[in-house]
């Protein structure tokens, strides 16, 4: 089989068009979940905390500078410095995104994998047949009356 024949195979597989269409929607829904943790509940803590971003001045070592933006204002800006300030806010972000997408994906789906996969009790035995239950009566009578009183 040709290198293109091989390929045109791999590519009409199941799973492979399965995971091209979860990364498409992992990405759109990817883009979701950003914009709810930076647009509602990032500025939601600005609100209560001041700033959404919190850590962003934080840095060790270098010094300030005001410098000119493109539209004419000046700017404060570290120059020579270790930004780390900029890392703890993206980890705060990351944990808030952790946060949402368990509480409010994983923990739902969760929720409802275990209700369809729900064990489902074996059902009861059918009674015996009543020729069954009939020789079980003979059966004890007999022992009965073989009994020694």
């Amino acid at each position: 089989m040709s290198m293109l024949g091989e390929f045109k195979t791999f590519i009409s597989k199941g799973n492979v068009m399965d995971l091209a269409v979860g990364v498409i929607i992992g990405g759109a829904f990817g883009k979701i979940v950003a914009s709810l943790v930076s647009d509602v509940i990032m500025p939601a803590i600005g609100m209560v905390g001041g700033r959404p971003d919190m850590f962003a001045s934080l840095a060790i070592g270098g010094h300030h500078e005001m410098m000119k933006q493109a539209d004419g204002t000046l700017k404060d800006v570290l120059t020579g410095g270790i930004m780390i300030g900029n890392f703890l806010d993206a980890v705060v972000q990351f944990l808030i995104l952790a946060f949402v997408v368990f509480f409010f994906l994983v923990k739902p789906m969760n929720k409802l994998m275990a209700k369809i996969n729900k064990p489902v009790p074996p059902p009861d035995a059918p009674p015996p047949p009543e020729d069954i239950l009939l020789l079980r009566e003979i059966r004890d009578s007999l022992k009965k009356a073989e009994a020694p009183q």
